[in-house]
């Protein structure tokens, strides 16, 4: 027998799987599960909490078992026995409200901060043959980043037939501009005794925008140019009713200036463009360099989305400029979204760098 000999190939091949093999350590095969996931793993299904009622009724339980056993009543064994059914039937009845219940939420296109707006629930019962009764539904907000939630809203419908939907609406008024995040919702039910009140959570996370409160603001007929914290700058309205050409027709345009010849022949929705339009455009300015979060930023804030909504809806061509973004004039209900959705998001920025130190940075 021959032995491997330094250098050899053969000794290589057999001592390199050996040496490749690395040791696992122990937090590679037992991971990290997040708190939030951990929490939702550990939650109940469902949460029983007794009522008012559901306590006294506990309590006279409690007092008939007591008599009985010290007596050897049959009679009050058989009450006793009557009791604790009752219970029993009670969390099976609200456990079968409860079971096929599902809920889809519905927010509006637009929520304005201070104002109220209505938010549709749809109460679907999935179950084929059993309805579900006295059923209340509770939207919750998200609020933080620790999983905390504050309620929204709430509903109630009184039965729900097997296999059909209910639709329930609550009002909603956002405090400020800004992301709105939706949590879920909580299902709760008092069916049928009113003993204990059964609920569950059912998680619909959903995120919507808030746009700035809104104020009326009068436009005077012949206003145009550009308009800054309140201010009339310059520049004259356009004027003339004169048709310039037609486009596509946009959300928000009245039916009055649809062109039906031309959208007979299209096949698509055209309204006529008149002249004045071309020349009919305003500018809103904001300043948002060397400004400081707080209530006077707001004021501004929420003046210039009054104003981006008041020339809108005269039908001028509204223009946004901040000290670091521009908006171009354009109309109609894509615009409205456009404006306001930054406004509902803008922050103070960063001062405006002067000539000195543009020109340092250059060199």
């Amino acid at each position: 027998m021959s032995l491997p000999v330094d250098g050899d190939p053969a000794e290589g091949r057999a001592a390199t799987p050996r040496a490749s093999r690395k040791r696992r350590s122990p937090k590679s095969q037992f991971p990290r599960v997040p708190l939030s996931r951990l929490r939702r793993w550990l939650r109940p299904p469902r949460r029983l909490r007794p009522t008012r009622a559901g306590w006294t009724f506990f309590g006279l339980t409690f007092g008939v078992g007591f008599a009985a056993l010290n007596t050897g009543n049959n009679l009050l064994y058989l009450v006793l026995a009557l009791m604790l059914a009752f219970l029993v039937l009670s969390g099976v009845l609200s456990e079968s409200a409860l079971r096929g219940v599902a809920v889809r939420r519905r927010v509006p296109r637009e929520l304005y901060a201070e104002h109220e707006g209505f938010v549709s629930l749809e109460i679907h019962n999935t179950q084929s043959r059993v309805a579900a009764y006295a059923v209340v539904v509770e939207d919750r907000l998200r609020i933080g980043a620790d999983d905390a939630d504050a309620p929204a809203g709430r509903t109630f419908a009184l039965r729900i037939e097997p296999g059909a939907c209910e639709t329930r609406t609550y009002r909603l008024r956002p405090a400020r501009r800004g992301p709105l995040e939706f949590a879920g919702f909580v299902v709760s039910t008092r069916f049928p005794f009113g003993l204990f009140s059964k609920s569950l959570a059912i998680a619909a996370e959903e995120r919507v925008l808030v746009y700035p409160a809104i104020d009326p603001i009068t436009v005077p007929p012949d206003f145009g140019g550009a308009r800054e914290a309140g201010e009339t700058v310059s520049g004259p309205r356009g004027q003339g009713g004169e048709v310039g050409g037609v486009r596509p027709f946009a959300d928000g345009d009245p039916p009055r200036r649809i062109d039906w010849r031309v959208s007979m022949r299209a096949r698509n929705l055209f309204v006529r463009e008149v002249e004045s339009e071309h020349r009919a455009e305003v500018e809103v300015r904001l300043r948002t360099a060397n400004r400081a979060a707080g209530d006077a930023f707001e004021r501004d804030v929420r003046g210039s989305a009054s104003e981006v909504a008041a020339f809108l809806d005269e039908g001028l061509r509204v223009a946004l400029r901040t000290d670091h973004d521009h908006f171009d004039a354009r109309e109609g209900a894509q615009q409205r979204a456009r404006l306001l959705g930054f406004l509902a998001r803008v922050v103070p920025n960063a001062p405006l760098a002067s000539e000195a130190e543009l020109q340092d940075a250059a060199a």
